[in-house]
């Protein structure tokens, strides 16, 4: 993780659980955002108008859509929309989506704000305790493994599935301890839960 992202964290640490991005989505309905995607170092006004820039997304939507420009190295500049620039109150918001997005792909992020935007780009120097690290950031156990090295997952199907079931419960049980009401289980919003 680098130091522009370590520090943007701890300014808003602790990190938004699903359970507050939850509450601010019901208390914020459509929630939309204006967004460009720019190569590193060409930002600027004009960023907005371009081929790249979706104006009104839905953040996760359009995340999931236009991930490709991500992973080819573009950044993401995330802006309030119609404005060219974000509030502070939606910068802790967005980085809990932006990462609830990537969990998935177990991919880890760079955060950094300039020119009063959240600027988001794929960390290409993470290695597995970087992902780790960072994903624990935002009370959510990194799932990802590098297969090279012996993690200690057993090879037997069922006893890694029981190992696997053993560290998110301990793992869930330290972040109870630590968010109280604030922290939900696993990787789930209020509506999961109480479907099941």
């Amino acid at each position: 993780m680098n130091q522009t992202t370590r520090k943007l964290i701890e300014q808003y640490s602790p990190m938004w659980t699903n359970k507050q991005v939850w509450e601010f989505d019901q208390l914020n309905e459509e929630l939309l955002f204006d967004t460009t995607y720019v190569e590193p170092g060409e930002f600027s006004s004009n960023s907005w108008k371009s081929k790249t820039s979706n104006p009104d997304s839905d953040i996760r939507e359009m995340v999931v859509r236009t991930f490709d420009h991500m992973i080819d190295g573009e950044e993401l500049w995330i802006a309030n929309t119609g404005k060219g620039n974000l509030e502070d109150k939606y910068t802790p918001y967005l980085m809990a989506v932006m990462v609830d997005v990537m969990i998935e792909e177990e991919v880890c992020l760079d955060f950094r704000i300039e020119n009063d935007c959240l600027v988001v780009s794929v960390d290409r120097k993470a290695d597995v305790i970087d992902c780790k690290d960072f994903f624990e950031e935002f009370y959510h156990l990194a799932t990802g493994f590098n297969y090279d090295v012996d993690t200690g997952i057993p090879e037997d199907e069922t006893e890694a599935e029981m190992y696997l079931t053993r560290l998110q419960e301990d793992f869930d049980e330290k972040m109870k301890n630590k968010l109280g009401d604030l922290y939900l289980p696993g990787n789930n919003d209020p509506d999961t839960l109480n479907a099941e």
